[in-house]
């Protein structure tokens, strides 16, 4: 029996649902950011340019709300950082700005909270009362009939449910009135004035939640109520069959009255296709009043005869009111009194008797658009083509007399849009990048230069941008991107002036590699063909087919990242190297662009000191660096005018290459130390001016420099000479900006009214203000914080090294008597007091990154290799709120005495989760491991060095962790920047080589995964790679607009073309078009030199020919017995249902010799009846599936001739060869397995699946000896199947039995079958193992790998642990979520032989005594659970 495990590696990126609301903010607090401090990097003139600048800065751009968006199961909240625009001298200065508009001159997303939840969001709503003091809250819904109320929670930092409504199991059962099956899940609607929600749930009921009534009045904004969001009280069913109801389209509230108002979007009676002509107006609209305390629902108001295809209805903000209806062929506006229409094209049709109404200058089609709001009478289209449209509702102050619509630019192709405030929105997309795009209605406050330069300069307000490639083809198109758009329509009349004038800027793009169709897995041009083990891994990369139309993409993706090598020379023994600046004082270079000048370089028992000019050259003989011994520290201080250098017995100053100042350690501690043996400096940590040092027995030492002489001195800190805790790690943290962020942390800060004024009232120039604090963590597991020098303690924390969720001061404890964070009890702390005990905290560093709202990451390393990384954020205590009289800012606080003044109160840290699987014993840290950087090719975060060297990108204030596997353990690592390695790196490998790299730029780092899109401007189908030449041939396929008369011609015979032309023409339309795909096969490849894609060779379609499959083959050429490696082509031509099916196969040679004119040549085509839909390669044969029949075929050379067949029951959609076994899925009747025999030349079925099954995928899983069929399903299942001819239950062997069955909550569309690597933990074992990669159609990665019982035995009951020992979000159970879905077909269940890593990874966060408890309970131990899980993600790090 053979046991598997699922791990998602890359999680979901195509964006289903976006929403925008005040979460963590209300819309009074917002106003504070909106006019943020100037960029750091802008110098500001005299003391008034900051208000002028603001003066000038329109006041339009008003509070800006937070952006919710949810990718399958993701839920991520995101702030939008306006940067505004400094100054007339930045605005001509077009390079570094970008495009000013509406004075801010480049906006960007940052990330407030993610979660990864056990259920995929259906839909999502915001609730928001509109007031200016209250929060709004997020409700998202679930399958079946789950609402989950989520509100934002100042003192965790992250969102806390609220509420959860249920309407399922037994007592629910009546609503579902016996049907199994829905089209979609639950729909949810908050109303605007935020009295009610309403959630459609089983099609035809409505769920009411009541919202709970304010508590205080709304013209009083007090301070008390600012963080309370809107919750949801109660709720009742209303069952919308008793309301003569059948199927209901859309529903929405609409705002102007004074209870809560439901308009519902309903047919009365459906028609179809056939009927169109007799019976069109089937729709209607019924708008109820809602009054929850009667729990009554009056019909006010109705309107009947809409078009069949209207399909949603929107709501028009006041002043206006009323309901657009939105048909595909027609916009209808209604309200109480009035009613008005728009025809968009020829299709449209009125009810007989009614006015003409208005047409569209254009033809456009509206399904299946998404639509928000600009402004009160602006409503903006994204259409099904991506073309973005406008639609004005003109209004004379009483009624709406018409609806004006007109075409704007392209955009992306996007599954929803939301307004983020008065100036943004968001496009969210699942088949290309989402964008946040800036608009201005009105004439812009500057004239946007006439910008013609690349559509990557629309970027430059991000950081680094100038190294960020972005995609064109996602960025608005039609218009030179960063030019203003100008509509000029003389015939509107003067209320509708502001829409003539609506000008786009793309600020933003979150990146989406979804939907992933197809992928194949080939050599990076970078690999190395002598790598082994682990690092060979890095040599590859997967090629996706992803996104759709015109923003079809080629998704290149890497795991782990492997520098581009520059030069490396071989140096044994090196214990630690840095790079320093050294700036004489005639030099007046600008700071962030300085080159390095010197690498020092520590050995065993020397340094050596390089300069790093044009070339390294080493001058070890002449400088005074102290070269004798091996260095611990080297630095800049005194703002880059000296180097120390820190080694064991001393220090030195150095200006450029003299030395100023030389101190020894030993005399400076010989009045303490009566003992002989000299103290030695064991560790340093530098922040200039200061130097920590923590000596050999474990003292610590500070060394102060003097700016004004540069020189330093050596202090000991009384505070712990007294004390007899010993330290286990120490660092400096320099806080540094125009406002220091933990400043703002201070009880008595004079900030701790408001937080949001960023600007400093007495500081306005543009240096920089830095504070300095030292953080030390004792053996005993204790964490503090100290102002430097003084070394006074501001923040203290008792069990830092058990990681808890949250970190907050001892002393703020006393007094918060805050629910959000329940403290654990000592009892249960001494569960495993020996186990705990040596877990140790060996390294810390502290950093806050750029950006002006950042904040800073905690970061400590354990001796077993965990991370345990924290990000700060403020939160002020209930005490600073109710108990205002002792707390007053200035009047100091009488119950705890002086002693808590200056604490950093309100400061907090909550746990962040980071996935680095290195475990290792760091017995005693021989060198620091984490390198912090600020820029390496133009990204910052931090380097883990070590065993498993990971980086850390820092992007939108949250981690991206990409591993690098290619040179096995790094010893040291630091950044270089110098004439020929800009903004590189130099690291170490234990190997004893040094290198000098930069990180390939053609990749975005800000993903999950690395990733280069290219874009294709259209739709990827398949993609396969040919080894012997690195080649990538790949299905395309371009729309086309063609005349309507050669498309009919074409498809059909002659007679009927004639007759449908008269028809057609008759109707006197000149919209005589039609979009057609035009199908080719292009063969990409990856330029070794510079690294683009480029289309080597193209092969056409012919027309209506549509290619399903392209596969590279091996076949035996029967008369030369050799092996032919083939490009195979499987086409069908779609010519409607009156044609009979056929298609064609295609084999393809390539040309060996590089200057050859062709680079493929056609040497067989054959027509076959039925589509081609897979080929495949078996021992030398081809296997054919065509139509319902698959073929075996053998290769002469110039002809296939069929030796085997097998009748498949209706469409293959996959096959799967291994040794002579063939596995193929059927469109609708699940799994076929069967083998080939030589002699007989038959192909026989083995057995077979009975159960009907909606195939997506299919592939071998082979765990040693054992061979398992795995196929996922349109339901998002994956099962996994066995052949035992031997068992009774499989009816000799003509049945496959179940192993194991699973819910991904994602369609799965191909698996990849890779080989494992062999880890420490499984060496004994079986060597051929594999496990699948999977892609999905949410742009999700992750794989499916074969465990042995022992392993997953323990991690199962750890999982079924873990499933009531963590609290998840949104109430949402794992185990439920897990469950085969069969959505009404009958099943019976399998067994649950996969374990989840999804819920497992929830274990690493848990805090340390938890960890051992639970380890406990289920009879292991903790490190036994974590190499576990190390050596599982080990043996599937296959990229």
């Amino acid at each position: 029996m053979s046991y598997a495990a699922y791990k998602m590696m890359h999680l979901p990126t195509g964006i289903d649902h976006c929403a925008a609301g005040f979460i963590t903010h209300s819309p009074a607090d917002a106003a504070a950011f909106s006019t943020p401090a100037p960029a750091p990097t802008a110098a500001a003139g005299p003391d008034g340019d900051i208000d002028s600048t603001a003066a000038r800065a329109p006041r339009r751009v008003g509070p800006t709300p937070n952006l919710v968006v949810s990718a399958a199961n993701v839920l991520e909240v995101y702030a939008v950082r306006a940067e505004v625009a400094t100054g007339a001298e930045d605005a001509g200065n077009s390079s570094s700005t970008g495009t000013i508009l509406d004075g801010i001159s480049g906006a960007r997303l940052e990330l407030v909270c993610h979660y990864r939840l056990h259920g995929n969001i259906e839909s999502m709503a915001v609730l928001s009362d509109g007031t200016e003091n209250r929060r709004d809250s997020i409700a998202v819904t679930f399958n079946d009939a789950k609402i989950t109320c989520l509100e934002f929670d100042d003192s965790i930092n992250g969102l806390r449910t609220s509420s959860m409504h249920c309407f399922e199991g037994p007592e629910w059962f009546h609503l579902k009135r016996g049907r199994e099956s829905f089209a979609w899940g639950p729909i949810i609607k908050g109303d605007p004035q935020g009295r009610c929600g309403a959630v459609l749930v089983y099609g035809l009921q409505i769920i009411i939640l009541k919202a709970a009534q304010s508590l205080v009045g709304e013209d009083e904004p007090t301070r008390v109520l600012s963080s309370t969001a809107v919750r949801i009280e109660s709720s009742y069913v209303i069952d919308l069959r008793d309301l003569e109801m059948n199927h209901i389209k859309d529903f929405t509230f609409v705002h102007g009255y004074i209870e809560p108002v439901l308009v519902i979007l309903h047919e009365r009676e459906p028609t179809w296709a056939g009927r169109i002509s007799s019976k069109s107006q089937t729709c209607m609209l019924s708008a109820f009043s809602i009054s929850m305390g009667l729990k009554q629902h009056p019909m006010i108001w109705s309107a009947a005869k809409l078009p069949h295809d209207a399909y949603q209805l929107l709501a028009v903000p006041p002043p206006i009111s009323g309901i657009l209806v939105i048909c595909a062929n027609s916009i209808h506006y209604h309200s109480q009194s009035t009613s008005c229409s728009l025809a968009l094209n020829s299709f449209s049709s009125q009810p007989d008797g009614s006015p003409e109404i208005l047409k569209t200058s254009f033809h456009v089609e509206l399904d299946v658009a998404k639509a928000t709001w600009l402004s009160h009478d602006i409503v903006m289209f994204s259409s099904k083509n991506g073309e973005i449209l406008l639609l004005t509702v003109v209004y004379d102050g009483r009624a709406v007399q018409r609806l004006d619509l007109m075409k704007s630019k392209a955009s992306v192709l996007s599954s929803g849009a939301t307004t983020l405030g008065s100036s943004f929105i968001f496009l969210g997309s699942r088949l290309a990048d989402s964008l946040l795009v800036q608009f201005s209605c009105g004439m812009p406050t500057s004239v946007l230069p006439d910008l013609t330069d690349e559509p990557a300069d629309i970027e430059s307000d991000l950081p680094f941008s100038k190294r960020l490639k972005r995609i064109p083809s996602d960025v608005l198109q039609d218009v030179t991107s960063v030019e203003e758009l100008s509509f000029h329509n003389k015939a509107v009349p003067n209320i509708v002036d502001s829409a003539e004038k609506i000008s786009f800027v793309v600020r933003d793009a979150l990146i989406n590699v979804g939907p992933l169709k197809d992928f194949a897995y080939g050599l990076r041009t970078n690999s190395d063909p002598n790598a082994a083990g682990i690092a060979k891994q890095s040599n590859y990369e997967l090629v996706c087919c992803s996104g759709h139309g015109k923003n079809g993409t080629l998704s290149a993706l890497q795991q782990s990242i492997r520098p581009d090598l520059i030069t490396e020379v071989e140096l044994p023994s090196c214990t630690g190297i840095w790079t320093v600046y050294y700036k004489s004082s005639r030099g007046n270079t600008t700071d962030n662009n300085e080159y390095h000048a010197y690498l020092i370089i520590s050995l065993e028992s020397r340094t050596m000191v390089l300069q790093t000019g044009d070339d390294l050259g080493e001058v070890t003989e002449t400088v005074d660096y102290n070269v004798q011994g091996s260095t611990i520290a080297a630095g800049n201080l005194f703002g880059r005018c000296r180097v120390i250098q820190v080694y064991a017995k001393g220090a030195r100053v150095l200006d450029g290459s003299f030395m100023t100042q030389e101190l020894n350690f030993s005399m400076h501690t010989s009045e303490s130390s009566l003992n002989s043996e000299p103290l030695a400096a064991a560790s340093a940590s530098i922040a200039d001016p200061y130097v920590l040092l923590k000596m050999s027995d474990g003292s610590i030492r500070l060394l102060i420099g003097d700016p004004s002489t540069c020189t330093i001195s050596i202090n000991a800190p009384a505070i712990f000479a007294s004390s007899s805790e010993r330290i286990s790690a120490c660092t400096l943290y320099c806080d540094r900006g125009p406002e220091p962020w933990l400043r703002k942390t201070h009880t008595d800060a004079w900030l701790s009214t408001d937080v949001g004024e960023a600007i400093d009232d007495n500081d306005n120039s543009s240096h920089d203000l830095s504070d300095i604090y030292c953080i030390i963590c004792y053996e005993s597991g204790k964490l503090e914080i100290f102002e430097v020098p003084s070394f006074k303690r501001v923040f203290s924390v008792d069990n830092f090294v058990s990681g808890p969720a949250i970190l907050f001061d001892v002393f703020s404890r006393n007094s918060t008597k805050d629910s959000g964070i329940g403290d654990r009890d000592a009892s249960k702390v001494s569960v495993k007091k020996e186990e705990a005990a040596n877990i140790k905290i060996v390294e810390l560093a502290m950093h806050r990154w750029s950006g002006q709202f950042s904040r800073p990451f905690l970061f400590g390393l354990l001796n077993d290799g965990t991370l345990l990384c924290y990000h700060a954020y403020y939160f002020e205590g209930s005490e600073s709120n109710v108990q205002c009289a002792p707390f007053s800012p200035h009047g100091g606080s009488p119950d705890i005495g002086n002693a808590t003044d200056s604490r950093l109160r309100n400061l907090r840290f909550c746990r962040v989760s980071i996935d680095i699987s290195s475990r290792d014993d760091i017995s005693c840290l021989v060198r620091p491991r984490i390198t912090i950087f600020n820029n390496v090719g133009g990204y910052e975060g931090l380097f883990l060095g070590g065993p498993r060297p990971t980086w850390v990108f820092v992007c939108r204030q949250r981690f991206r962790v990409h591993p690098q596997l290619c040179d096995g353990p790094i010893v040291a690592f630091t950044v270089l920047h110098n004439v020929n390695c800009c903004r590189g790196l130099i690291y170490v490998t234990s190997q004893g080589f040094l290198k000098i790299c930069q990180l390939p730029s053609a990749y975005n780092y800000d993903n999950y995964w690395p990733v280069q899109k290219v874009p294709l401007h259209g739709t990827p189908h398949q993609v396969t790679y040919y080894g012997e030449q690195s080649l990538y041939p790949l299905i395309v396929s371009v729309p086309q607009v063609r005349p309507l008369n050669q498309v009919l011609s074409s498809m059909a015979d002659q007679e009927l073309g004639l007759h449908m032309e008269n028809d057609v023409t008759s109707g006197g339309d000149l919209q005589e078009v039609y979009t057609v795909d035009e199908f080719e096969v292009r063969i990409m490849e990856l330029g070794k030199s510079n690294g683009r894609w480029e289309t080597r060779s193209t092969i056409p379609m012919q027309s209506f020919e549509n290619a399903l499959t392209v596969r590279i083959v091996t076949l035996q050429n029967t008369s030369t017995k050799e092996n032919e490696t083939l490009m195979a082509i499987g086409t069908a031509y779609v010519q409607g249902e009156d044609v009979a099916a056929r298609g064609r196969v295609l084999l393809f040679s390539f040309s060996k010799s590089e200057n050859s004119q062709n680079l493929v040549t056609e040497v067989y085509s054959k027509e076959s009846k039925g589509a081609v839909s897979a080929v495949a390669a078996l021992q030398g044969h081809l296997l054919i599936a065509s139509g319902p029949k698959i073929t075996l075929n053998k290769w002469t050379g110039s002809e296939l001739t069929a030796v085997a067949f097998y009748d498949a029951p209706l469409h293959v959609v996959s096959l799967n060869i291994v040794k002579n076994f063939v596995l193929f899925g059927d469109i609708h009747k699940s799994i076929y397995f069967l083998s080939w025999k030589e002699q007989g030349s038959q192909l026989s079925l083995l057995a077979k699946d009975f159960g009907s099954l909606d195939c997506f995928a299919t592939e071998f899983l082979i765990d040693g000896s054992t061979l398992s069929l795995v196929v996922s399903d349109s339901d998002k299942n994956v099962q996994i199947f066995y052949y035992a001819p031997k068992m009774v239950e499989s009816w000799k062997g003509q049945k496959l039995l179940s192993r194991a069955e699973f819910h991904v909550g994602a369609h799965v569309s191909k698996f990849l079958r890779l080989q494992m690597l062999p880890t420490q933990g499984l060496a004994s074992e079986k060597t051929n193992r594999f496990a699948l990669v999977f892609g999905t159609l949410d742009g999700g990665i992750g794989c499916i790998a074969p465990v042995d019982e022992l392993t997953f035995r323990r991690l199962q009951s750890l999982q079924r642990k873990l499933v009531d020992a963590i609290p998840h979000v949104c109430g949402l159970n794992p185990r439920s979520f897990r469950h085969f879905k069969s959505n009404g077909k009958a099943h019976r269940p399998g067994p649950d032989n996969i374990i989840d890593f999804e819920l497992l990874s929830h274990y690493e966060m848990m805090s340390l005594e938890e960890q051992l408890e639970i380890a406990q309970q289920i009879g292991t131990t903790r490190s036994q659970i974590l190499s576990n899980f190390s050596d599982f993600s080990l043996g599937t790090s296959f990229l």
